[in-house]
């Protein structure tokens, strides 16, 4: 026989974006816990609000099977006295199993012959295994931040007010700090408080919807999406499209209603991104467009409680979000009085990192490299554009509305710039430098914004690895992984061709002067910083081509990133090929042999006269031909013909190998060899190291 189990923790209110990780983690420990006790089961659904994370498994056993097991006891050599008899090891085994010395039997292993048992583990009933399973699944919710309430030692993202337990109709014992589970949920805080008792668990969902409690995520998101669109409508508008907002916005409500409120239309003068931020990051509103994207000065709130008069919520919302608009009205106009250059030298009071300085100095610094860099991807026309941006790049942080909301850096740059005069595409840049700002965004649409913004993760990232701080496993507080790819993608994005060592490079020549760092110190810090932007590039590609063929094909150097990206496609369209895997042996065996031989002989190329063979010659003469056009065809970016290049070498490489002993008596002509391989070699070189690629899988589409 089974039940229905429902399992539901009840809390304060939790903090948005804890509420679906928390009921994912409870449903999965759940299961966890039911498989490891063998208790059969069905699906499982889950329930979150801010108020409760719930897990509705169907089809609980009532009691797990009987097992039998086979435990392995002590070799036969070691279980029999000279006379025939048990020793000791044998008797102690049967014991420790609970059965008799001659029920054991003897079973064959790779390690030879033992003795076994058969041991059978009896079934338990559920009513003994659910408080435990259910207990060890609340204690094991992770979060971000926990705290501490009470006398409770235990800790959760908010004080846990009740438990639910049930087993069909039975409660279950579970205990979580000072709380003790019963059958009792509550519903909505102020429509239908409750407690509300639930008698089955398919009870569960029906009965907190006449509590006013919309339990369900995916209903619940649903429902704010709707009803916001509706809302919209009637003002002419749409909801402007922002997934995250709304994901934030499920998590903060039971019971949404949406409201459709307004505000003074002179604030549509400031900046579009000035009233998003206020809206979104602050009040957790809808912002309404119309057809065209533009915003409307109108918005939708969520309520968590329809109230008898929707008109005076409606002011309540429209009050605080007018205080807001004014106050960042108030800062516009303030900020716009001191023109963005004036207030440059206002950066030498703002510490960027103790040690590294001012941002003042790391502004110069930017200055520097991005000069270097536009240089190297062949611009030099938009030196004066990359200096000026990179001058007034970081000018807005001292300005009162970025002091108010930091995550307008660039943007209010971008308005006090044009404001102040400045060139369009030198206020543009200074927006752009911080794009993009995740994975999601775009890359700058022109260079000056994106050479500014490389140059600014390049000091970042140099001088936090020149001082010893790279990212941990769990702490990046300044960011560096993403300043890394954001490097990456700059350079991909834009189709940039440049030395990222280089570059490396010239940003820890800045930072190192700044330390004082000596050269064997400077060479450390570049090393670490090489080996971050593989494990980087390692992660960012894994989605591009199995992990054996990005490490053969960053192995072969990633220096070009965009040369390297163009390697490692070709690699992955011809990887599954079947001609390929012997093509991979074969190169791991000439791989081998020039690894183990290779640093006994000469750097020279082999020499003719010493070949003895046919093959030997048409290994040779095909080597160097393939050498000649992979480098031409990786100088025409053109990785699949220089892949194509390299391959022509497997008919070639396989005659060699049938007509000639490479490890021949004779040195001078074993040498020899080994120095033809060493030029076979060498053509893949530039492509990938195929002897990291695992030949039996290179075959699998």
């Amino acid at each position: 026989m089974s039940e229905d189990l429902l399992f539901e923790v009840g809390t304060e209110e939790l903090p948005a974006g804890a509420v679906e990780p928390a009921v994912e983690q409870l449903r999965a420990l759940v299961l966890s816990g039911l498989d490891g006790a063998r208790l059969g089961h069905g699906a499982a659904r889950t329930f979150a609000t801010p108020r409760r994370l719930a897990v509705l498994v169907e089809a609980v056993e009532q009691r797990s099977p009987d097992v039998t097991r086979q435990a392995l006891g002590p070799p036969v050599k070691a279980a029999f006295g000279p006379d025939g008899s048990h020793t000791k090891a044998a008797i102690k085994f049967a014991e420790a199993q609970g059965v008799t010395v001659q029920a054991l039997h003897r079973v064959q292993t790779p390690k030879g012959e033992y003795l076994a048992a058969e041991v059978t583990e009896p079934g338990r009933a559920a009513s003994a295994l659910l408080p435990g399973l259910l207990g060890a699944a609340v204690h094991g919710i992770e979060f971000r931040k926990s705290m501490r309430w009470g006398e409770a030692e235990q800790t959760f993202a908010r004080p846990v007010q009740w438990l639910l337990a049930l087993h069909g109709q039975e409660v279950f014992p579970v205990v979580f700090a000072d709380v003790k589970s019963g059958r009792m949920t509550l519903g909505h805080r102020f429509l239908s408080p409750g407690p509300h008792p639930v008698a089955r668990p398919r009870d569960y969902p029906g009965l907190l919807e006449r509590a006013h409690v919309l339990a369900e995520v995916g209903r619940r998101k649903e429902r704010i999406r709707t009803e916001a669109a509706e809302a919209a409508r009637k003002a002419g508008g749409r909801i402007r499209d922002d997934e995250a907002l709304l994901d934030e916005v499920t998590e903060l409500v039971e019971w949404p209603t949406a409201l459709l409120g307004s505000f003074e239309e002179r604030h549509l003068e400031l900046p579009p991104e000035v009233l998003v931020q206020e809206m979104t990051s602050h009040q957790r509103y809808f912002p309404v467009v119309d057809a065209g994207g533009k915003l409307l000065p109108r918005f939708v709130a969520i309520s968590n409680t329809p109230v008898r008069d929707p008109a005076l919520s409606l002011r309540g919302y429209e009050r605080v979000l007018r205080s807001r608009l004014t106050d960042g009205r108030f800062f516009f106009d303030e900020d716009r009085k001191v023109p963005l250059a004036a207030r440059v030298p206002a950066l030498e009071r703002v510490v960027w990192q103790g040690k590294l300085g001012t941002y003042a100095e790391k502004v110069g610094r930017i200055r520097l490299l991005a000069a270097g860099l536009t240089r190297a991807v062949g611009r030099p026309e938009l030196l004066d554009i990359v200096d000026r941006a990179a001058l007034l790049a970081k000018a807005d942080l001292t300005t009162g509305m970025v002091g108010e909301f930091p995550e307008l850096q660039g943007i209010m740059g971008r308005e006090y710039a044009l404001a102040s005069g400045e060139p369009p595409p030198v206020a543009q840049a200074i927006a752009d430098h911080y794009l993009p700002r995740g994975a999601s965004d775009p890359v700058p649409a022109d260079d000056p914004g994106a050479l500014v913004g490389m140059a600014d993760r390049l000091d970042t990232l140099a001088g936090l690895f020149a001082l010893g701080k790279p990212p941990t496993a769990s702490a990046d507080p300044f960011g560096l992984r993403r300043a890394c790819l954001g490097v990456v993608h700059l350079v991909l994005g834009r189709g940039y061709r440049l030395s990222l060592g280089e570059a490396v490079g010239q940003a820890l020549d800045g930072v190192g002067k700044k330390l004082g760092l000596g050269a064997a110190q400077v060479a450390e810090a570049r090393a670490q910083l090489q080996e971050f932007f593989r494990g980087r590039l390692r992660a960012l590609w894994a989605d591009r081509a199995r992990a054996d063929v990005v490490e053969a094909v960053l192995a072969a150097g990633f220096d070009d990133l965009r040369q390297a990206r163009t390697r490692l496609d070709a690699f992955a369209q011809v990887v599954g090929a079947s001609d390929f895997t012997p093509l991979a042996i074969a190169f791991k065996r000439v791989a081998n042999i020039v690894e183990k031989q290779g640093s006994d002989v000469s750097p020279e190329p082999a020499d003719p006269r010493l070949f003895q063979e046919p093959s030997e010659t048409a290994l040779a003469q095909a080597a160097r031909q393939a050498s000649a056009e992979v480098h031409r065809a990786l100088a025409a970016e053109n990785a699949p013909a220089a892949l194509a290049a390299a391959r022509s070498l497997k008919g070639p490489v396989d005659a060699f190998f049938d007509q000639v002993l490479v490890m021949t008596d004779d040195r001078p002509l074993r040498e020899n060899r080994v120095r033809l391989l060493r030029e076979v070699a060498q053509v893949f070189a530039p492509l990938a190291d195929l002897s990291r690629i695992q030949a039996e899988a290179a075959g699998a589409p």
